[in-house]
């Protein structure tokens, strides 16, 4: 069976451009922002921004870490 291809207007119409997901990536994009005032990743450095407590609202400097893609993204859900 053909594999079909995404259709990822689709995607953003249906998931993404809802209020609370945009809530929760404006969130995660300044968790970055701010390990990154503090020194701790830099652009294209290849880490990620975890959240300890796996909620994106909770940006507080305690529940944020820094860990390799692969370590952030493997843990089973």
């Amino acid at each position: 069976m053909p594999k079909k291809k995404r259709n990822y207007r689709k995607e953003y119409d249906n998931y993404h451009s809802k209020p609370e997901q945009r809530k929760r990536r404006s969130s995660r994009n300044k968790a970055r922002s701010i390990l990154i005032s503090k020194g701790k990743v830099k652009k294209g450095d290849g880490m990620d921004v975890d959240h300890k407590d796996r909620n994106p609202n909770n940006n507080s400097t305690r529940n944020l870490r820094v860990q390799t893609p692969r370590k952030n993204r493997g843990w089973r859900r």
